[in-house]
């Protein structure tokens, strides 16, 4: 069943299933909630920040949000259940950039060999911390990649790598989040410039969008902006 949104985007009014799936990761298993609509036009998998995992509630928000607008979700779990005891003693894996980019290559290499998501190209939605290994990941494998959101993130830790991505990048900001977006617009100044990323703040928000109205603000910019790069649906051709 479909509504429309102010535009006239066809929108789902029913959540599509989620299931729960495991995906290899170096040498671990890392745990994941898929969720792909009837008609899906890309898949976004999410890059959690510092401390978060699939259960984030506003990533979880986010995620209804582009199913509505026909994009499967992929949420998954950056660590292991028994590293994230140890983070939560010593706070050091969840800034391991560079180890946590590795996980999300070998998320993207599973959702292009898994039969359900392997015709669909592939967004990523990074948040906080999560933002800089996602665009590493990008970076470093561009192959179906289609664009990159970045909400409340630190684009800066992707360091050398943020002149190397290809895919149009949206950084997503609270009007509020001062140092944050400080380096969001320096990190946009490196990124790739032939104009094709951008900047948007969000009125009033602060670093976790918990504002009333900031949250869908900040999930209709990215829906809209992995709409514009994943090209029509099939039966709008």
């Amino acid at each position: 069943m479909l509504s429309e949104d102010k535009y006239g985007n066809p929108l789902h009014d029913r959540p599509p299933e989620v299931t729960a799936v495991r995906i290899p990761a170096g040498d671990v298993t890392l745990s994941a909630d898929l969720a792909i609509p009837s008609d899906p036009r890309a898949i976004v998998a999410f890059a959690h920040g510092s401390g978060s995992g699939r259960h984030s509630t506003r990533n979880r928000y986010v995620a209804e949000t582009l199913n509505r607008y026909h994009f499967a979700t992929l949420l998954a779990d950056l660590l292991t259940e028994e590293e994230e005891v140890i983070d939560m003693r010593t706070r050091h894996l969840r800034f391991d950039i560079p180890m946590l980019a590795n996980r999300l290559i070998d998320i993207a290499a599973w959702l292009q060999s898994e039969p359900r998501t392997k015709h669909l190209k592939i967004g990523w939605f990074g948040a906080s911390t999560g933002a800089g290994a996602a665009l590493i990941a990008a970076a470093r494998r561009p192959e179906n990649i289609m664009a990159v959101v970045s909400r409340g993130g630190r684009p800066d830790l992707a360091g050398d790598y943020l002149p190397e991505v290809i895919a149009p990048v949206l950084l997503i900001v609270g009007e509020n989040d001062f140092e944050v977006l400080k380096l969001n617009k320096s990190a946009l100044a490196r990124l790739n410039p032939n104009g094709r990323s951008r900047l948007d703040i969000v009125p009033n928000a602060t670093h976790l969008f918990e504002e009333p109205g900031t949250l869908e603000a900040a999930a209709l910019l990215a829906a809209q902006w992995f709409q514009t790069h994943s090209g029509p649906l099939e039966e709008e051709v």
